[in-house]
């Protein structure tokens, strides 16, 4: 029983310094950005860093009282950790923002420096890389959703979890097939106006993908090419229901198969070679029918998902 109280006590005490640390941060926060010389702002920056690591050293220990099971009630233990959490990746914009200055000397110098053709390429894969880490920090919320999960007593929500991994599988899809775009951009394997392309789509899907009535467009990607322009194929993600359909659409097409080598079989080596010449014109025809009437379907699901957050906005 002592135990037990010790522990909650030093539980308590390590909250309040959560309480304590925050607060601080968000005063160099605030400093940061109203410093009025670069001088300045250097020195908060780094006063900024140290705040965050002793955060993260906090996060740690908390961390693994919310995974034992001394304590019953974890909810203050969550709620601190996301706390922390949060000021992470505000420290991560401070960071990103400051590591190569516009404004400084040798990030004039080196901009002076860049062909317009090279700016262009530098501001995509900036891009590119900001939507990476947008997307990772989504997996970061998402593997802390399942970890609160799982550290519940009793019944575990299994379907909680499992929702909580697909999600995740589909996160760690997008930041490959970003990956592979910035690949092919530093390999100049496509041009940097061809990332224009990608844009709505990777800012819909960040911003969109945990409402009810979010579109997965999965084959969003596609239209860049960038894996076999870097030898590499793709994979699709599947949800379950596209899943089970095209096992349904393989096994029907198994069986076709096998009645159509029957059929074929009874007729002549001339008429056989005709007869399937003619059939792989038709399918290929049917195949582009499919797939314009898919990608007219996609892009039409698409405006009208961003019409209906517009009007919520609204």
């Amino acid at each position: 029983m002592s135990t037990n109280r010790k522990l909650l006590t030093e539980i308590d005490r390590t909250l309040k310094k959560v309480d304590e640390g925050v607060e601080v941060f968000d005063e160099i926060w605030d400093k940061v950005y109203s410093a009025s010389t670069q001088a300045q702002k250097e020195k908060y920056e780094l006063d900024l860093k140290k705040e965050i690591k002793k955060l993260q050293r906090l996060r740690d220990q908390i961390k693994t009282w919310a995974a034992g099971n001394e304590v019953k009630d974890k909810t203050k233990l969550f709620d601190a950790r996301k706390l922390i959490e949060r000021k992470m990746e505000q420290f991560k914009v401070c960071e990103r923002e400051t590591k190569t200055k516009a404004y400084s000397r040798e990030g004039l110098a080196k901009a002076s420096r860049l062909d317009p053709e090279e700016k262009k390429r530098l501001k995509q894969r900036d891009w590119l890389q900001e939507k990476m880490q947008e997307i990772q920090d989504q997996v970061e919320a998402q593997e802390a959703d399942i970890e609160a999960l799982t550290s519940k007593r009793g019944k575990k929500d299994v379907e909680a979890i499992q929702e909580a991994e697909e999600i995740i599988r589909r996160h760690n899809w997008h930041i490959e097939q970003l990956e592979m775009v910035t690949r092919a951009l530093d390999n100049f394997a496509i041009e940097p106006e061809e990332v224009n392309d990608l844009k709505d789509e990777v800012e819909y899907y960040i911003e969109s993908n945990m409402d009810p009535d979010f579109y997965h467009d999965d084959q969003l990607y596609e239209q860049l090419n960038v894996a076999s322009k870097l030898g590499k194929s793709t994979v699709t993600v599947e949800v379950p229901e596209k899943k089970k359909k095209k096992e349904k659409e393989e096994k029907s097409s198994k069986s076709k198969d096998k009645d159509s080598k029957q059929e074929n079989s009874k007729k002549s080596k001339k008429e056989r070679k005709k007869a399937e010449k003619k059939k792989e014109e038709e399918a290929r025809k049917t195949a582009h029918e499919q797939l314009l009437a898919q990608q007219q379907q996609r892009q039409l699901l698409i405006q009208q998902q961003k019409q209906a957050q517009k009007a919520k906005k609204e």
